[in-house]
């Protein structure tokens, strides 16, 4: 599934050719692709100038707004989603938003998982999503801390505790942070706490200049891969050697997602 850096390269690729635009037309050739009735939310639709293109998490947000009243479409890309811009449709597509002026976003989605949800604002269970770890100082994210004792893999990947982080930027966080995944996130120092804040930051950002990672299909709006796969350091390394001290990564089960770790650089 696409994650913050994957959301945030789409969100800067469509960004300039989208903002301003008015929407002509939306078609939902799989139904399902919408939250809700597929006709009637495309009748909405039509007519609805996108004032900005804003990243919520791993959510695209089109900020709207329709004789003088503000909306949001809310995109999410699931696992297998691409939004491509003046993309020709295929048999993957699965919805198409026409601007006027000629410009196309056509959404390929080859497992059917993503979703297009229009709302007179934020959905709840978005607006009630964690922090943006990007956004959040280091005294919030150490306070927050310190109030959960559970294992810092399953911590990361808590959307009620930061939102937009997956597995990759997990592990590769915590890896340069000298943190081992299943430490309780209550039991870091100050110090190790700030390591891990910087850590998260670092890799983020590290990440979207690459624009992002392409493990399976991701491509950004362009149609581009990201690069970032080049420069991980544990993610899906099993066995290979450390890039610090050359022990062989290891990979475990934490809260039952695959965790890669080396155990030298981060001991328990």
């Amino acid at each position: 599934m696409p994650e913050l850096p994957e959301v945030e390269t789409v969100r800067r690729t469509l960004a300039p050719a989208v903002e301003g635009g008015c929407i002509a037309a939306v078609r939902f050739y799989w139904t399902r692709t919408c939250a809700g009735d597929a006709d009637q939310t495309a009748a909405i639709l039509a007519g609805q100038e996108i004032e900005r293109l804003d990243r919520h998490g791993k959510y695209l947000v089109f900020r709207l707004r329709k004789h003088g009243r503000p909306s949001v479409l809310v995109i999410h890309l699931r696992m297998t989603g691409n939004l491509l811009l003046n993309a020709m449709p295929d048999r993957f597509t699965r919805a198409e938003m026409q601007l006027e002026g000629g410009t196309t976003l056509v959404f390929h989605d080859m497992r059917k998982f993503g979703r297009w949800q229009w709302s007179e604002e934020l959905p709840p269970r978005l607006a009630q999503l964690g922090p943006e770890p990007l956004e959040i100082n280091f005294d919030e994210f150490a306070a927050s801390l310190s109030e959960r004792r559970k294992r810092l893999k399953a911590l990361l990947l808590d959307q009620d505790f930061l939102r937009g982080l997956g597995n990759i930027y997990a592990d590769e966080a915590l890896f340069r942070a000298r943190l081992h995944p299943e430490r309780l996130g209550a039991s870091l120092s100050r110090r190790k706490a700030r390591d891990l804040h910087g850590a998260i930051q670092a890799v983020l950002r590290d990440a979207i200049q690459a624009g992002g990672t392409t493990i399976d299909n991701f491509v950004d709006g362009q149609g581009s891969r990201g690069y970032f796969q080049l420069q991980v350091k544990v993610y899906r390394k099993t066995g290979q050697p450390c890039p610090t001290c050359a022990t062989p990564v290891r990979r475990i089960l934490v809260a039952q997602r695959s965790t890669h770790y080396c155990p030298r650089c981060q001991r328990r």
